[in-house]
């Protein structure tokens, strides 16, 4: 009687559990052999918007809409690809946790193309067209025109979407009076990724840059994200602006970076097993040809970095592996100085990315707060889950994954060895020891110091805001109390601080930061260099 009534009871309660692949929608896509005769490789996405102003694969983000996402490969024209509720999603995690309404619903192919890296591995990867690894917006994907539907989680409806539809080119904005730009295929990382492999610039002019053409001018770099728009904002109508080109404000080539790899928009600018030889490309093709077509300084004191984030990162990084390269640092909250604090993973102590084990419970780590409140915004485990969404084996082209491509060793499938597992988040900890040895710039810096301090005596500014949204004001706590301490010789630098300042915190703004680079670098230039020519 007892297992008769178990089995009646548990039979009552099957319509109640989700019962995935089975239960729930199911939706079908596929492609127009008019758009495209195929085969394609790369991956598929579902998108859901209730918002009608924009389309809805514009509006996915790690605070976006709802999407799942599927690998294919060589699929054919008018072949299906199935979404149910198997299919992996963010934020719900599957289609049936997708609440009844009436959405706009979209497909998306993101194309991959096959690269035989000269390591001897063969990888199959999105190939940035110049839009900086957003399959949202690359050229050549395809799409299908947004379906309104009304969404029932419990029902077995069969919708089906065609994709028919080509993404155009990234616009390349026009040069005008002050901003130039151009790019170069490069040699060194072509040859490392058997694809062509690009590098570009966006240089921004000084004031008189024409009407005085024996005059060499320092360079301020500004690190950061991929983007096609002049320097620090420059734009007709704002304070910089107005500084830039008004009277008695020093004149300085500006410039920014295009450098996407196959995993990001950004390739963090160094070398690395997995983007390849990014650092010794930029500094032996790149900087060199801008030297060439622009009359810049072509020595280290009269270079300079800054950035912010990934920027910032890059602007410390860059003056530690190129000590003489480079005159001065100032990186405003950079990604983890230190890797104890990675978005709120210790990767030394920590066991799991996802959660902290306590002794009679756990907790989940935070990724993301809200600098005001100290609100949660997202857990280590959403964000990512929504990277894994993007994209498998690192290939989302989101966050975490580029730190593990950049400061990762190679995987023995050609993919970077990641961190930690993605679906459970468990760390391995070879591969955090291998991010201390080569990336962890704190230890680099206390392990080499008696080689590095020497060339860095005055070169390293640090600002954070002490309630950075994504906790990286520990990493730079951890780099402070090191440099800190340092003797013969003192670092003699700085570190800034802003009272519940988040992400976006600085003491001030890029026209006063260029007045202080400019002092620096008169400060600093060798006896009989040139620092009056440049500040008319």
């Amino acid at each position: 009687m007892n297992r008769r009534f178990s089995l009646l009871v548990a039979l009552a309660l099957l319509p109640l559990l989700p019962a995935y692949g089975q239960n729930g929608p199911v939706f079908k896509v596929s492609y127009d052999e008019v758009v495209d005769g195929g085969p394609l490789t790369g991956r598929v996405f579902l998108v859901f918007a209730r918002d009608d102003t924009r389309e809805p694969r514009l509006q996915v983000g790690r605070y976006g809409v709802p999407f799942f996402g599927v690998d294919v490969e060589n699929l054919g024209p008018e072949e299906h690809v199935t979404f149910d509720a198997s299919v992996l999603g963010y934020p719900p995690r599957s289609l049936t946790e997708l609440p009844a309404g009436t959405y706009r619903v979209q497909a998306v192919i993101s194309r991959y193309s096959e690269f035989r890296r000269s390591d001897g591995h063969v990888l199959w990867m999105h190939d940035d067209r110049w839009e900086g690894q957003d399959w949202r917006v690359s050229e050549g994907n395809l799409y299908s025109v947004p379906k309104t539907i009304d969404f029932d989680p419990t029902s077995r409806e069969t919708v089906w979407l065609s994709v028919d539809r080509v993404m155009p080119p990234a616009e390349i904005p026009p040069d005008t009076e002050w901003v130039r730009r151009f790019k170069i295929r490069s040699d060194i990382l072509s040859e490392f990724w058997g694809r062509d492999i690009f590098l570009g610039m966006t240089v921004l002019l000084p004031r008189g840059y024409d009407e005085h053409p024996g005059v060499r001018y320092p360079t301020v770099y500004n690190q950061g994200h991929f983007s096609l728009r002049p320097p620090f904002g420059f734009r007709e109508g704002s304070e910089f602006f107005d500084a830039w080109t008004g009277d008695g404000f020093p004149r300085f080539l500006a410039v920014t970076i295009q450098h996407p790899c196959p995993y990001f928009d950004d390739s963090y600018a160094v070398n690395s097993a997995n983007c390849g030889p990014f650092g010794d490309a930029i500094h032996q093709e790149l900087v060199p040809e801008f030297e060439r077509r622009f009359r810049a300084i072509p020595e280290g004191w009269a270079r300079t970095l800054t950035g912010g984030s990934t920027g910032g990162w890059e602007a410390f990084a860059l003056q530690v592996f190129y000590p003489d390269f480079y005159g001065g640092s100032w990186a405003f909250a950079p990604d983890p100085l230190d890797f104890r604090n990675v978005e709120g993973i210790n990767i030394y102590e920590d066991t799991n990315a996802f959660w902290r084990q306590k002794e009679w419970y756990r907790a989940p780590i935070i990724n993301t707060r809200d600098h005001l409140t100290g609100e949660a915004l997202l857990t280590s485990e959403q964000r990512n889950r929504m990277e894994l969404v993007n994209g498998t084996k690192g290939r989302s082209g989101e966050q975490l994954d580029i730190w593990s491509a950049v400061f990762g060793p190679v995987g023995d499938d050609g993919y970077f060895k990641p961190l930690f597992d993605k679906a459970t988040g468990t760390i391995d900890p070879s591969v955090a020891e291998y991010w201390r040895e080569h990336y962890d710039l704190r230890h680099i810096l206390q392990r080499d110091w008696a080689t590095l301090g020497p060339k860095l005596v005055g070169k390293l500014h640090t600002y954070v805001g002490l309630m950075d949204n994504f906790f990286l004001d520990f990493g730079v706590y951890h780099m402070e109390e090191f440099l800190e301490s340092t003797t013969d010789p003192h670092y003699a630098g700085s570190f800034t601080y802003g009272k519940r300042g988040g992400h976006g915190w600085r003491p001030f703004g890029s026209d006063e930061l260029m007045r202080i680079m400019a002092e620096h670098i008169v400060r600093n230039a060798p006896p009989g260099a040139d620092v009056a020519g440049w500040r008319y």
